[in-house]
C-alpha cells in the first residue's frame, strides 16, 4: 500500500471472515469520527460507504510539504491505528477478541491506467475508474439487498452529494470535478449507472 500526492485512491477492507464489523449504529458513527480525526490532514474524501461487514473509501490524497515516502508512511500508519482502535472498541462492547478485520487493507490506485484491468472491456482512461468506483461505493446497499434505493442508506454519501443531507464529511466540490458530474446530474447518473457486474474489487 502506497500514498502518492495528488492521486487518488480506493480504500476498502472486510471483516475477518466476512464477519460483521459494525453492530450498532453508534458504530458506524464512531468509525467516521475517527477516519475523520486521523485521516483528515492528508486526505480529501470524495465517497465513502459503510457496510455491515466492509467499507469503501475513494479518497483523494493532498499535497504536502513533507517527503513523499514519509507521507505515505503517516497515511500508512494512521490508517493502521484507526483501525486497531475500532476493533479495541469492538472487542470491549461485543465481549469478544482477536481480530475484526483482513490483515491487508486494500488501497487501489485510480489514477494507474493499470487499475483499468478491474472494469471489463473498458478502454484505458486515467478518470475511468474513478467514475465507475464513485458510484459503485454508492450503490453497494442496493447491490447487498440491504434497502431498495440508494438515499435510504445511511451510512454512505449519496445522500449529502443528492442534496438529501448536508454532510460535510465528503470534499463533495473536488469529487464532482474529478468525476465530471454536478449536483443537478448526479442522482439521474447515479440511477443510470446499473451493471455492477463490470466492476469487481475483492
Amino acid at each position: 500500500m502506497y500514498f502518492e500526492k495528488g492521486h487518488l485512491y480506493h480504500i476498502y477492507n472486510q471483516g475477518n471472515n466476512r464477519q460483521r464489523i459494525f453492530f450498532q449504529s453508534r458504530n458506524y458513527h464512531f468509525f467516521l469520527k475517527k477516519f475523520r480525526r486521523g485521516l483528515y490532514p492528508f486526505l480529501d474524501v470524495l465517497a465513502y460507504c459503510l457496510m455491515p461487514n466492509h467499507f469503501h473509501f475513494m479518497v483523494h490524497v493532498k499535497d504536502s510539504d513533507k517527503p513523499q515516502n514519509e507521507f505515505s508512511a503517516t497515511i500508512i500508519k494512521n490508517l493502521a491505528t484507526l483501525l486497531r482502535s475500532y476493533t479495541r472498541a469492538i472487542n470491549i462492547q461485543e465481549n469478544r477478541t482477536g481480530s475484526l478485520f483482513r490483515t491487508r487493507t486494500k488501497a487501489k490506485s485510480l489514477t494507474d491506467n493499470e487499475s483499468n484491468r478491474y472494469i471489463k472491456g473498458s478502454p484505458p482512461s486515467r478518470n475511468n475508474y474513478a467514475y465507475y468506483c464513485f458510484h459503485y461505493i454508492h450503490r453497494n446497499p442496493v447491490k447487498a439487498k440491504l434497502v431498495k434505493r440508494m438515499e435510504d442508506w445511511e451510512f454512505s454519501s449519496f445522500r449529502d452529494f443528492a442534496g438529501l443531507r448536508n454532510g460535510t464529511f465528503c470534499n463533495k466540490e473536488l469529487a464532482f470535478e474529478i468525476v465530471k458530474l454536478t449536483s443537478d446530474n448526479f442522482y439521474d447518473d447515479s440511477y443510470r449507472w446499473i451493471d455492477n457486474s463490470n466492476f469487481d474489487v475483492w
